[in-house]
């Protein structure tokens, strides 16, 4: 089974920027879409954004469109968020996650991924 380890993760003051990485135990990664989630404390999961297993297509939520941006190199069996002009709410773990089960299809709902690394903590100062 692929496992995921994500890294990057820090304190940042407002209006700074980090770059997260997640790299794969495998290759099989390189031919399915990966996602980024997050979970600040007392809330849910949601999705953040997520990448086709080619980098052709990529999705985000409207809350980080224009700042965030997420990007994968597959001979390097890791995927990345690019995290520009953060905000106190961007707070929250980050987990990568993929899933076995989609091809071409670029999922986007929690529960349409199956395999989640441990998160790395990301959190933003005023």
């Amino acid at each position: 089974q692929v496992q995921l380890v994500e890294s990057g993760g820090g304190l940042v003051q407002a209006g700074g920027s980090l770059r997260l990485s997640c790299a794969a135990s495998e290759r099989t990664f390189s031919r399915y879409a990966m996602g980024w989630f997050r979970q600040a404390p007392g809330k849910e999961r949601e999705f953040v954004a997520a990448i086709s297993w080619n980098g052709d297509n990529t999705y985000y939520a409207d809350s980080v469109k224009e700042r965030f941006t997420i990007s994968r190199d597959n001979a390097k069996i890791t995927v990345y968020l690019q995290m520009n002009s953060l905000k106190p709410e961007d707070t929250a773990v980050y987990y990568c996650a993929t899933s076995l089960r989609w091809l071409a299809y670029v999922p986007r709902k929690l529960n349409e991924y199956d395999t989640w690394g441990q998160g790395t903590q990301v959190t933003v100062s005023v």
